[in-house]
């Protein structure tokens, strides 16, 4: 009993500390500059200017106009940077307001890396922006519908990382601060990692695997995309996608299912450690896992659709290309 315990401890462990150290080293890189940038940013008025020039976007989906500089943050860099400016606020947000914001993080967010590998994926730039820009407005904006029509979601979200306001203004306490702040997203990949890692164990990632066949067979995504697009909506665009570009090289996948495939994975992606990360702000589950889920398999089954009513030579052109070994 004991050897087989340790057996299991020891596939859980197994360079777990590595990719832990490996994948806060990478993220610090990002964030720690991204910090700095920001409080020069606060000190010379200019987060109060974005906010006002992405006022009208954050009112559209009934975000205050503060959440603008974390969806931004989150679009340039990633979600960590983006939960970073977050917690960094002193904004008071319900669930159905965190829930909203979470899905526009969840939908478009590191977009020069994510459009980079739908590029050499051989999907259109334009195609790409539109679907993670316009899709995620659009479900944040159907929410706000939802919630605010229903009064649904109107208790307070419950953080479970928050920032405590500093009083004291100078900078070496903001410097302690923002130390603080990274050492517990430290604490929070570590603790992510290893959840993610006994999930696999367990064998859930091949659970949803097979959960989500018969969904992408409707979408009509051959069966030589279906493994590949499993992987980039279990663990991401740059996962999935490395794959697929890998596959479209080799002639294997058509343009048009490659399209398709990444499509889907513009708008559903790392479902599992992605969704774990946003619930630590306070979204609600089923909006950001299921309805997630639902608002990507409606719009990619409508844009599957229309491509079947147009011919090869316009998608050629405006939407995907072959792409050569």
């Amino acid at each position: 009993m004991n050897e087989r315990i340790s057996y299991w401890v020891g596939l859980l462990l197994n360079g777990l500390w590595k990719e832990i150290l490996g994948i806060t080293w990478t993220l610090y890189k990002i964030m720690i500059p991204m910090i700095i940038v920001i409080k020069v940013f606060e000190e010379f008025g200019g987060i109060e200017l974005l906010s006002q020039w992405l006022s009208p976007v954050m009112s559209l989906v009934g975000l205050p106009s503060e959440m603008g500089l974390v969806w931004a943050t989150t679009l340039v860099t990633n979600m960590y940077a983006g939960l970073v400016v977050f917690i960094s606020t002193d904004v008071d947000l319900t669930v159905a307001q965190v829930s909203i914001l979470g899905t526009l993080m969840l939908l478009a967010h590191s977009l020069p890396i994510e459009v980079a590998v739908a590029k050499k994926a051989g999907v259109g730039v334009v195609a790409t922006l539109v679907i993670r820009l316009g899709g995620s407005l659009l479900m944040g904006w159907i929410l706000h519908q939802i919630y605010q029509g229903g009064d649904l979601l109107n208790t307070p979200a419950k953080v479970i990382w928050r920032h405590a306001p500093v009083s004291d203004p100078s900078y070496v306490a903001w410097a302690i601060d923002q130390l603080k702040s990274l050492a517990m997203i430290f604490v929070i990949i570590a603790t992510l990692m290893t959840f993610l890692r006994l999930l696999k164990l367990l064998g859930i990632e091949k659970l949803m695997a097979i959960l989500l066949k018969p969904i992408l067979s409707v979408l009509g995504i051959s069966r030589e995309a279906t493994n590949l697009t499993i992987v980039g909506i279990t663990l991401g665009v740059s996962f999935g996608g490395g794959l697929l570009i890998n596959e479209a090289k080799r002639g294997i996948i058509s343009p048009r299912d490659i399209f398709v495939a990444m499509m889907l994975l513009n708008l559903l992606h790392s479902l599992i450690e992605d969704t774990l990360l946003i619930l630590l702000i306070g979204a609600d589950f089923m909006t950001i896992f299921w309805g997630r889920m639902v608002f990507a398999v409606t719009v990619i089954g409508m844009l599957a659709f229309v491509l079947k009513r147009l011919d090869e030579s316009t998608c050629r052109k405006y939407l995907y290309k072959k792409i050569s070994g």
